[in-house]
């Protein structure tokens, strides 16, 4: 004889159902949230060999539904748009409820059902099981592709370091201004120049200072301004 069922009824016997398959488990649910529990039951049953159908009838399914479907090949997932039904069944039994498989349902809201047996319901179980079977056989199957892992993001890259120089080419020395090259030798750059004009380096000519061939080999430039390199130790004395 059917027997009805409550919210907290419906939940222990879907587990039931789902513990106790051995020959085949259908589960009809136009939602899809499946709880953690259900899952690692269904899972079980899918690995030992039962034959395990699901049929959904919304396209906006979760995409870990998507991913943990995907690693379960061997469950049979289908698809019925205009699904509204919602029917957990397996050889023996057959509950036909308000409940979705929906973790938030199951938990939330007030479900209502009716359980029928094989044994004590023998035409209301058929007609449910070939009704079911009716609804598998029209609704393609769904195959569904894990989320690709996003790669881990790669180390930060120290700065590369100066490449050594060859053996036998020269570095560029650094430029100087007269006014830091006199303060690296503790003078002002008027001293400086002064010194210089003294050792050779410079000239001074109409109240301005030139380079010399002496300079320019010491190092000196002339850019907008007088430019030392730091390379000649001999520059000062």
């Amino acid at each position: 004889m059917a027997k009805f069922l409550t919210t907290a009824s419906l939940n222990f016997l879907l587990e039931q159902l789902v513990l106790k398959s051995t020959k085949n488990l259908v589960l009809v649910s136009p939602y899809l949230k499946i709880n953690p529990r259900l899952r690692e039951l269904i899972s079980d049953k899918a690995k030992s060999g039962v034959p395990v159908t699901v049929v959904y009838g919304k396209t906006d399914i979760a995409q870990t539904e998507k991913d943990w479907f995907a690693v379960h090949p061997q469950i049979t997932v289908k698809f019925c748009s205009d699904l509204h039904a919602k029917c957990y069944m397996n050889e023996a039994n057959v509950i036909v409820s308000s409940l979705n498989l929906y973790e938030f349902s199951q938990i939330n809201n007030k479900e209502m059902g009716v359980l029928l047996t094989r044994k004590a319901d023998g035409s209301a179980f058929t007609d449910a099981v070939e009704e079911v079977d009716r609804l598998v056989r029209n609704s393609p199957p769904v195959e569904f592709q894990a989320k690709p892992e996003q790669p881990a993001p790669e180390p930060l890259k120290e700065a590369p370091k100066p490449a050594s120089p060859e053996p036998g080419i020269p570095i560029e020395p650094e430029l100087l201004t007269s006014s830091k090259l006199g303060k690296k030798h503790g003078m002002s750059a008027t001293k400086l120049e002064k010194v210089l004009e003294i050792t050779g380096h410079l000239e001074k000519r109409d109240g301005n200072y030139y380079l010399t061939d002496k300079g320019k080999a010491a190092g000196g430039q002339f850019r907008k301004g007088l430019f030392w390199s730091t390379k000649p130790d001999t520059l000062i004395c």
